[in-house]
């Protein structure tokens, strides 16, 4: 199937506050140059904001993750589970049309979404509420069949429960999500035969159900703000995390001596440990040189800087950096300059700006430069 970008997009994206720290700190997860690897999270993550990917969106997660473009985009349009269009203010129905729920009814329920929603899949309701696509299996064969809203299953459908449910998120309501017929959860369809003294006292609504029923928001978007971050090797702040309590000091070593003369000579002896234990100071912001304008109206391709992107290098131009000795010659105190103007800190430093530019600006090629040109990925 040909995926392709939505011919209508918005202007811009940009994650929720929330959302942005959280994208920053999944970034931490890799090692230095591997920040690539959080592409499909935070794509994920962008779609669960807004519904669907956009072109701006695909685009911000790219700058983020110094990416070409093209390479984001090959990761979105690959896997089904990102939208490449407008879904439902409300909520996208996903119907299970596999082997399992095909025998129990699916085409039932797929005609229902026909008639409510929209005639075509990905299509929107005329209000714009709500749309559907049918997709393979969910691996809720058990209870064919099912569908898929939002965050939750909604299983042991019938055309009549499934239109109820649709008019429902129609009219703001938030239908109960699990089984529709009475069933608690995969338990056979006839009732227990066995382990019936656990029947009687069992909750009234299995965990998954219980639980959606108690945030009672299983079809929202989210923005960042429902849960704390769930990055434990940070703090929510997106720097390392304190410890709990000061470590232990290590033992000293058995010299044979009396401890107070042991400590004595701690004392007497100069302190070069301590002086190694203070931490640096922060690092002062010194301005670069900078232009008003490329040299001779012919600025460096800046875009043969692994990490950097084309937005990434309209930003550089815009500080006044269009070559590639200006970055070479910068120093630990304009690096701290530039980095607190980049929307992401912290890539001249682990993408080697400098030493790569250093190369460039003295005639030679990086390996990512070879690359770049032969992708023809960043010719002018």
């Amino acid at each position: 199937m040909l995926r392709r970008l939505h011919p209508e997009q918005p202007d811009s994206f940009a994650f929720t506050a929330a959302n942005q720290q959280w994208a920053e700190a999944q970034i931490t997860k890799y090692p230095e140059g591997r920040q690539a690897s959080a592409v499909i999270p935070l794509l994920w993550r962008a779609q669960e904001q807004e519904g669907w990917l956009s072109r701006p969106a695909i685009e911000s997660v790219a700058d983020m993750l110094g990416m070409a473009y093209i390479r984001v985009l090959e990761v979105a349009s690959f896997y089904f589970m990102f939208q490449l269009q407008p879904v439902g203010s409300v909520a996208h129905i996903q119907v299970c049309g596999t082997t399992s729920c095909m025998i129990c009814g699916a085409e039932d329920l797929i005609a229902v979404c026909k008639d409510k929603i929209a005639e075509k899949p990905h299509a929107l309701s005329a209000d714009g509420k709500l749309s559907w696509e049918e997709v393979e299996c969910l691996g809720s064969c058990t209870n064919a069949p099912m569908a898929q809203i939002g965050k939750d299953y909604y299983e042991d459908l019938t055309a009549e429960s499934f239109g109820k449910i649709i008019d429902d998120l129609a009219a703001g309501k938030v239908p109960l999500p699990g089984p529709q017929n009475g069933r608690y959860a995969a338990e056979p369809l006839s009732g227990l035969s066995s382990l019936t003294e656990y029947d009687a006292g069992k909750p009234q609504y299995n965990a998954s159900v219980a639980l959606a029923s108690d945030l009672g928001d299983t079809v929202r978007r989210i923005d960042g703000t429902e849960v704390p971050i769930l990055t434990p090797w940070l703090g929510k702040d997106g720097k390392a995390a304190a410890t709990k309590s000061a470590p232990k000091p290590p033992k000293a070593p058995a010299t044979g001596k009396p401890a107070a003369k042991q400590a004595a000579e701690a004392k007497s002896k100069p302190a070069k440990a301590k002086k190694a234990e203070a931490k640096p100071a922060e690092l002062k912001e010194e301005q670069p040189e900078t232009l008003t304008g490329a040299r001779g109206g012919a600025p460096d391709d800046l875009k043969l800087l692994k990490g950097v992107g084309p937005k990434l290098e309209q930003t550089l131009n815009e500080l006044g950096f269009y070559h590639f000795d200006q970055i070479a010659a910068w120093t630990d105190g304009h690096v701290a300059w530039v980095d607190a103007r980049l929307k992401f800190k912290g890539r001249i430093e682990r993408d080697g700006w400098i030493e790569q530019a250093s190369k460039l600006a003295a005639g030679e090629e990086t390996e990512f430069a070879k690359r770049a040109k032969k992708d023809g990925l960043y010719e002018d």
